[in-house]
């Protein structure tokens, strides 16, 4: 079985639109490369997609997804192109954009809800986070802090911590159904200004926070006695 731990170039650089790399794995419907820009689906973050091109083919990434410590790009026909092959990577960038742009905004939210998150996800033209809350939040007053938060123009920035510091600051965490993304002893946090929100996560995000655009919430949802749910939307 192939060794190589392909490099994620996305938690860097999520701006990155396309890079050349090498495959390192094929299946019958996947490759790995020993680098990419793809983000491989998860924490309620939706896969990437796009192209990988040779120099006389070009094959569609339908999904990203990380299985087994391994990120598998999921591609729309059999590959029988050979492992070493040079290609070509290209993101699909205006669906990532906004997923990148709509993942930062229920980070926003977080730091406006009091609670822990219990489920949640991010796609490319909405989100929705699930509180353990045992009232329903205000939609409007969400809709007027949330933007406001957008228009501050707050810097996202992203630092790294060991997971001894993580268990020693279990708050930290906002996620109850997700744990945080561990990587050779190793978490990824991303802050939002100087104390807007700071948490653990692997996704993409934007670089402030006046790219995400207005903002709409679309519904708060009683989902159970202690779970309330958020909507949003892009307007």
């Amino acid at each position: 079985m192939n060794k190589l731990i392909t490099k994620e170039i996305f938690k860097e650089d999520p701006y990155k639109k396309n890079c050349i790399s090498k495959i390192i794995n094929i299946g019958n419907n996947w490759v790995e490369l020993d680098e990419t820009i793809f983000y491989a689906e998860g924490g309620g973050q939706l896969g990437d997609t796009g192209i990988i091109k040779t120099q006389n083919k070009e094959i569609t990434i339908e999904n990203t997804i990380r299985e087994n410590n391994s990120i598998k790009h999921i591609t729309s026909s059999k590959i029988d192109i050979g492992i070493g092959s040079t290609v070509d990577c290209i993101i699909d960038w205006e669906r990532r954009y906004k997923l990148m742009k709509m993942h930062t905004c229920l980070h926003l939210l977080c730091s406006i809800i009091d609670a822990k998150v219990t489920g949640g996800s991010v796609t490319d033209d909405k989100g929705r986070l699930d509180f353990n809350l045992d009232f329903k939040p205000n939609k409007e007053d969400l809709k007027i802090k949330l933007n406001n938060l957008i228009q501050g123009n707050y810097e996202v920035s992203y630092s790294w911590i060991s997971e001894k510091e993580l268990d020693e600051n279990p708050n930290l965490v906002k996620t109850m159904s997700v744990a945080p993304p561990r990587r050779n002893g190793t978490i990824r946090m991303v802050r939002i200004g100087d104390n807007i929100d700071y948490q653990p996560c692997g996704g993409t995000h934007v670089k402030h926070t006046s790219e995400i655009g207005s903002v709409n919430i679309t519904k708060v949802e009683n989902k159970g006695k202690l779970n309330k749910r958020v909507v949003v939307s892009f307007l």
